[in-house]
């Protein structure tokens, strides 16, 4: 795909939503960071459902910690892999207390070192929290990039790094939103909604549907 047809469909996304953002709902980084690590697996939908109750409750590391792990699956208990994700919840918390005063760091290195936390979830947080210009790439966007022919690549790391190198700078805090919404809605996996797709006659699949 070219430069001009990658410009047009940027632009096109950035008119139908100016101000795109998460599904997940979240008032702080903190909140922020545990939905993400709550939703590997996951719907949107059903993390929103879970944090509505568990925040108004604990939404600060310490008061996660002073829940205690049984109290905290008792909230998340509806999340897929809720033992697994509240054991790294609460290693998380305790590491955020005892190394960042409580407050989520605003570093990579320092995310990633975070239970749970790989490359995708830092890469959330510090585009969504922090305004970073850093592109996560999920299952979604993996499909639409590819499918597209808009940036190509064998594995999700690949198709980061081109979208970084071919996504100009003045997109590439808000492409992350773009591309996940409009692989969640448009551009589904089965059979996606090509008659209803803004960007159809830009795009590069051959096995369109009608």
């Amino acid at each position: 795909m070219n430069k001009e047809k990658r410009l047009e469909i940027l632009t096109r996304l950035r008119d139908d939503n100016p101000q795109p953002t998460t599904e997940l709902n979240f008032t702080t980084p903190f909140e922020l960071l545990i939905a993400v690590l709550l939703s590997a697996q996951a719907t949107d939908v059903g993390v929103n459902k879970a944090t509505a109750k568990l925040y108004p409750v604990a939404n600060t590391p310490q008061a996660i910690l002073d829940l205690g792990i049984d109290g905290l699956k008792s909230y998340i208990k509806t999340i897929g892999l809720f033992n697994t994700k509240a054991e790294n919840t609460m290693k998380t918390c305790r590491m955020l207390v005892e190394l960042h005063g409580g407050e989520v760091p605003e570093d990579r290195a320092a995310l990633e070192a975070l239970p749970g936390v790989g490359r995708k979830t830092a890469n959330v947080v510090l585009n969504t929290a922090f305004g970073w210009p850093t592109i996560a790439v999920d299952t979604h966007i993996y499909r639409v990039s590819n499918r597209t022919k808009f940036a190509m690549g064998k594995n999700v790391d690949q198709v980061e790094q081109k979208l970084l190198k071919v996504v100009p700078a003045e997109f590439k805090v808000d492409v992350h939103h773009w591309l996940i919404l409009h692989g969640r809605y448009t551009c589904v996996a089965r059979k996606p909604r090509c008659g209803a797709c803004i960007i159809e006659d830009l795009c590069e699949f051959k096995d369109k549907t009608e």
